[in-house]
């Protein structure tokens, strides 16, 4: 199921931009679009990160969104239902 799971993440289009605005505005599209589909790739700009990683805004988006962070991979992250 994984690798399936795996396969499925890495075709994924990008469909959630983070930018300068940061998280707010797309913790509610994150929740919007899970709901239609199992798994969502979101993008993490250069101007979202600042100081942080794209592991801890990715984490810190899964937890406000009520979605589970399948994986990190270079500035992208995968979500879950």
């Amino acid at each position: 199921m994984t690798s399936d799971l795996e396969r499925r993440a890495h075709d994924l289009d990008v469909t959630v931009w983070v930018g300068k605005a940061g998280l707010d505005p797309v913790v509610e599209e994150l929740r919007d679009q899970l709901a239609d589909r199992e798994l969502v790739k979101v993008k993490f700009l250069r101007s979202a990160r600042g100081g942080t990683t794209t592991g801890e805004l990715a984490e810190e988006l899964a937890d406000r969104a009520n979605a589970a962070l399948f994986r990190t991979r270079g500035h992208t992250g995968v979500f879950r239902r």
